[in-house]
């Protein structure tokens, strides 16, 4: 039975702060809806689980089996950042893989104690085979080949991550792009495994890509199975059924903006990191891609653009957290024209503002579909602003797989930089067993409802957005309209709350937040006047936060979006009292003194 509950920090509904109506007061007509939306995705997901096992069975696994795989003709780049230190520490005998670390005690990492499933899918992946490729030595090379040879000697071990179709498809991305590490020597019994393993790999994700979950991980299997058709002498006849599906899969996931339709801006990276080094096998291999993939390789460059902040680092919005700025780098570096940058965004749902040294990213977008949505987060209208190349205010972003146990409190509207009612989130967890198991995590629903309208005036920019999230259970709307004057000096800010049907007044009042989330490096203190906070960054410069119609206070914030962890940081909090329709209105500005530097990032890291 799936239960729908306000998503706060603790992922629980708030025990103060209550609506006049209970929590979850959706419609008969709606509550079936949504009952019935969930029964018709579980049902799919048992069609294509009971579709790939037949797909596997010996009675169809004859149309699905690779050739014999004798010969590589091709090893693709690896555009992933490397750590040579990797390989001396597993050589010391601990393993580091999606934030944790385990210490081997002499054993195969194959067969010890998983600390998370993040890190066993990691550990059969085999994407470290970069590390140690990028620190090639004679002892290097002979620990790359044992730990090969005994993923191979137990391949069927652990199999539900290890044969995940988008661990696979990883899997044969990482073998085939350092073939010549895995390949090299005089030990003809490794290779001949190798090669056959890579067959049988083949084989398997011709048989299950479509078993793989919705979105990423379905087109990671896929580009899986095209660069083995690619790369492996005699497999380019099933290049073609391959690529079909791949470009299906592209025009399906990559919107009209290069967006990708989970609103995961980090999606971007990752995918481009295995579509690039895709696009040049073709060329290696003297075949012409689908015009569709260049397409989406060119339409992802500008969106990814348009999602940073002045310091480089991408907005952290709906599952993005901590930047890899040199993966980030080395995708921007393939960009092929002018560097353009989107003013809106409309078909993910971002908005860009930028005048001046001031660049802000806006979320005006609804949650992604469902099953998509297992990473989003409940930030509505929040937005993020940096001024020059220092970030001012962020949202609290999405934390390594490390310090997942923080997850719920960072998708919390209270995470973000928007209005909170009630001490509830605008959006909902879905908690059914069936989907989770599916995604891997709780997806999130509603609002339904998002409008959003985006024009200039007086050479500023001013945007006007509102979200039904809170309609349920406080029947009210909220409507955000944010002014960024021709400088960028000023933003003006007004968070209307106003009836969903009319005319409208609470049986009591009910509290209203309006979060202004700091960067850890920057910081607030109380202002000369009245009712201000001070914003003050590293370099010095400070900015002004006022308001009309709310008590201004400074209180602690989490910034979850930190590689080692979340950190301590400081936000300002706009607080008053709502009993129906209710405006407050807020500004903030650059204060007098140093200005910022407007150099852009990608110069120097380009």
């Amino acid at each position: 039975m799936e239960r729908i509950l306000p998503l706060g920090r603790s992922g629980k509904a708030p025990a103060q702060a209550r609506s006049p109506a209970p929590p979850d007061t959706a419609s008969p007509l709606r509550a079936a809806r949504e009952k019935l939306g969930l029964a018709m995705l579980a049902a799919e997901g048992v069609r294509r689980g009971a579709l790939a096992h037949v797909r596997r069975s010996r009675l169809l696994r004859w149309r699905h089996r690779a050739p014999i795989a004798r010969e590589l003709v091709l090893a693709p780049p690896d555009l992933r950042p490397a750590d040579p230190s990797f390989a001396d520490e597993v050589a010391s005998g601990s393993m580091g893989l999606a934030g944790l670390t385990v210490t081997l005690n002499g054993a195969s990492p194959f067969t010890v104690a998983a600390p998370s499933v993040a890190w066993v899918r990691e550990l059969h992946g085999f994407d470290w085979l970069r590390h140690f490729a990028a620190a090639r030595t004679l002892e290097n090379e002979a620990l790359a080949h044992r730990l090969v040879g005994e993923w191979l000697s137990g391949s069927r071990r652990n199999r539900a991550h290890a044969w995940a179709p988008d661990v696979v498809g990883r899997r044969m991305i990482s073998w085939l792009s350092h073939a010549g590490l895995l390949l090299d020597g005089p030990d003809h019994r490794r290779q001949k495994a190798i090669m056959l393993s890579l067959e049988d790999q083949t084989g398997f994700l011709s048989a299950s890509w479509r078993d793989a979950s919705d979105g990423y991980p379905k087109l990671l299997a896929l580009i899986g199975l095209v660069q083995s058709c690619l790369c492996v002498a005699g497999y380019e006849r099933r290049l073609g059924d391959a690529e079909r599906h791949l470009i299906r899969e592209l025009d399906g996931q990559i919107l009209a903006d290069g967006g990708h339709t989970s609103r995961n801006p980090r999606v971007l990276i990752a995918l481009l990191l295995d579509l690039l080094p895709l696009r040049q096998c073709f060329g290696a291999r003297g075949f012409k891609p689908n015009s569709a993939m260049h397409a989406a390789i060119d339409r992802m460059m500008p969106m990814l653009r348009s999602m940073r902040l002045g310091d480089g680092q991408l907005a952290r919005f709906n599952g993005a957290g901590a930047t890899e700025r040199d993966a980030l780098a080395t995708v921007l570096a393939y960009e092929r024209g002018a560097h353009g940058i989107a003013a809106t965004a409309s078909a993910s749902g971002y908005v860009r503002m930028e005048r001046g040294a001031t660049a802000i990213v806006v979320d005006a977008g609804p949650p992604p579909p469902l099953v998509l949505a297992g990473q989003a987060c409940a930030g509505c209208l929040s937005f993020e602003l940096s001024t020059g190349r220092e970030p001012l205010l962020v949202n609290g972003g999405t934390p390594v797989p490390a310090h997942e146990r923080a997850t719920a409190a960072a998708r919390g509207t209270e995470s973000h930089n928007t209005l909170v009612l009630g001490g509830q989130s605008s959006a909902r967890l879905v908690r059914n067993a069936g989907l989770h198991r599916r995604i891997g995590a709780a997806p999130i629903r509603h609002p339904d409802r998002v409008t959003c309208d985006v024009r200039e005036a007086r050479g500023g920019v001013v945007l006007r957005s509102s979200h039904d999230g809170y309609a349920d259970r406080f029947g009210l709307v909220h409507t955000r309209t944010l002014v960024l004057d021709a400088t960028g000096e000023c933003l003006d800010g007004e968070e209307a709350l106003a009836g969903a049907e009319g005319e409208l007044r609470l049986a009591r009042d009910v509290p209203v937040a309006v979060h202004f989330h700091l960067h850890p490096l920057a910081g607030a203190r109380y202002g000369a006047e009245d009712g201000t906070a001070e914003l003050i960054l590293r370099s010095g410069e400070r900015w002004r936060l006022s308001a009309v119609g709310a008590a201004l206070s400074i209180e602690e914030s989490t910034h979850f979006a930190e590689v080692l962890g979340p950190l301590r940081a400081q936000q300002v909090v706009l607080r008053a009292a709502c009993y129906g329709a209710t405006t407050v209105r807020w500004r903030l500005e650059r204060m007098a003194g140093a200005h910022p530097a407007s150099e852009d990032p990608a110069s120097a890291e380009e």
